[in-house]
Parts: structure tokens; C-alpha cells; sequence
């Protein structure tokens, strides 16, 4: 793209501005399907999992006919069938953290993943963190620690928070693995465009047979819970993660991670709204010390050559 074609900081600021909007919408609509359905736990949150991933991948079908796959590094498809089934896992067990734990805590938590890429690119490629990067993994660590400790004293942080707030880590993880595992598909030729319809196609045929292996199927709920179904692909999955995407191109990753981190202030504020969740407020401070850490970590990152 020519230099002429470049878009103005202003543009890409509402661009990431959407972004942000559209992924604090998707705990919100989890939550409202898990209400509307009269289901949770892992059986339901699969079937949320599955369906919003395979929905988002028949919106991308029109992309795969742009995939020059004669082209291709003979590893870019397989970094690309990684990153979906990784990020398959991310959300059964994120989505699944719902049922479980609070808004505020489960939010928090998942985006904790520049501390994970961090310590995984450390383990995976040798890339040693700065001090800063450190100093932010050791803050956003006492963060997490103090959400665990509030809310496993809590009656009222959800049904069972500690195991919740697990999920959620687990699915930071998951989709750190995701973002590294697609930073090699897309080094090896694989654009844009083509790798997320193939990671979300992947990741949709990881989880569409798992649902009935817990009791549940895609069948038989109200209207209102197919409607947040279609509404979480098109708005948290195709929205918000395009423009993410998108803005990257343009601004340092960096500063697309640290908007990210307004999700969970988003999502909680919404939270509050629709649902009148308060976390406590040892949650609400945990929260903001973890978010801290991971920005600090996020702002040491070396910068790529």
C-alpha cells in the first residue's frame, strides 16, 4: 500500500476505538445467551465456543479463493492449523470462565497475554526479556494473586471463582500460543486475510464435535440465544479482531496490546449496567495492579527490527 494510501492516526484511532468496543461486548453477550438458554458450564460454553467460530468462518468463506496456496511456505499452513486449534482452546476455557467467575476478574485475566508471550517467546525463541518486561511479569503476577486471594474469599465473586479465574488464565495462555504460533504463519507468506479464515476455520472444527461429549447440543434454545450467537461473531470475533489486525499494520503493536487492555473495563462497566455485577472491591484492585503489570510489560518489549 502507497504511502498516499496511508490512513490518518485520527482514522486509526477510530478504528481501534470500535475495536475495543466490540471485544467488551463479548462477555456481555455470553453472558446474556448463558441467561437466556437457563445453561452453563462446560457443555453450554462449548456450544458458544463452536458456534461463534463457525459462524465467523462462513462469513470468511469468499477469503479462501484469494489463498494463493501454490505460493505458500510449506509451513504457513500448519502455523496457521496450530493457531486454530489454540485458539479453540482459548475460548472453551475463557468463555467457559464465565460461568464461574466474575466479569471484572475473568477479563482481567485473559488479557494477560503480552505477559505470556513474553515468558513464551523467552522459552520458545530465546528472546530474552528486558528488565522492564520483568518488572511488569512480577506486577502483573502479585495482581493476579490478588484477585485468587479475593476471591476465594468472596461469596459473591460467582459460583465457583478460583477454578473461573483458572480458565481464564489458562485461556491467556492459549491465545498467546495463537498470536505467536500466527506471527509465524503470517512470516512465511501466509496474509492477513487468508490466515484468519483459516485459524478460525480450524479452531471451529476443533470444537463443533465437543459439545455433546458434555451433555449439550445446538438445538432447542430460544430464539434470543441464537440472535447473541450472531452477534458475538460479527462484533467481538469479526469486528473487534479485524481491527486489531488492521491497526497493527499501521501503529507499533505495542500500543494495539495496551488498547486492548480496556477491555475489561469496558466489559465491567457493561457489567454493571446490564447485569449490576460490582466485583469486590480487593477483586477491582487486583485487577488494576494486573492490568498495570501487563502494560508495563507490554511497554518493554523490544521493539522488532
Amino acid at each position: 500500500m502507497s504511502l498516499a494510501e496511508r490512513p490518518a492516526r485520527w482514522q486509526v484511532g477510530l478504528v481501534l476505538i470500535a475495536g475495543i468496543l466490540a471485544i467488551s461486548t463479548a462477555a456481555i453477550f455470553i453472558r446474556l445467551a448463558i441467561a437466556a438458554a437457563g445453561a452453563g458450564g462446560v457443555g453450554f460454553s462449548l456450544v458458544l465456543a463452536a458456534s461463534r467460530l463457525a459462524l465467523a468462518g462462513l462469513i470468511l468463506l469468499p477469503t479462501w479463493r484469494r489463498i494463493q496456496f501454490n505460493r505458500l511456505d510449506r509451513g504457513a499452513l500448519r502455523f496457521a492449523g496450530m493457531a486454530g486449534f489454540f485458539l479453540a482452546l482459548h475460548f472453551a476455557t475463557w468463555i467457559t470462565s464465565l460461568s464461574y467467575t466474575s466479569i471484572a476478574a475473568s477479563t482481567a485475566l485473559v488479557t494477560t497475554n503480552p505477559v505470556w508471550v513474553a515468558i513464551l517467546s523467552w522459552l520458545w525463541f530465546k528472546e530474552k526479556p528486558t528488565a522492564q518486561q520483568a518488572a511488569g511479569i512480577a506486577i502483573a503476577f502479585a495482581g493476579g494473586l490478588c484477585i485468587g486471594f479475593a476471591d476465594a474469599g468472596s461469596a459473591d465473586a460467582g459460583s465457583n471463582p478460583l477454578w473461573g479465574d483458572f480458565l481464564a488464565l489458562l485461556g491467556s495462555v492459549a491465545i498467546s500460543l495463537y498470536l505467536l504460533l500466527g506471527r509465524e504463519a503470517q512470516r512465511r507468506g501466509l496474509g492477513i486475510g487468508g490466515y484468519v479464515a483459516v485459524a478460525y476455520t480450524v479452531a471451529a472444527l476443533v470444537l463443533l464435535p465437543l459439545p455433546p461429549m458434555f451433555g449439550a447440543g445446538y438445538i432447542g434454545y430460544p430464539r434470543e440465544v441464537y440472535l447473541y450467537l450472531l452477534l458475538m461473531a460479527i462484533f467481538p470475533q469479526l469486528i473487534g479482531h479485524t481491527s486489531f489486525n488492521w491497526a497493527v499494520v499501521w501503529i507499533s503493536p505495542t500500543l494495539v496490546t495496551l488498547a486492548i487492555l480496556f477491555e475489561p473495563v469496558g466489559s465491567s462497566l457493561l457489567g454493571y449496567l446490564l447485569f449490576r455485577e460490582v466485583p469486590p472491591v480487593p477483586v477491582l484492585g487486583g485487577a488494576a495492579v494486573l492490568l498495570a503489570g501487563v502494560a508495563i510489560a507490554a511497554l518493554g518489549a523490544r521493539k522488532e527490527c
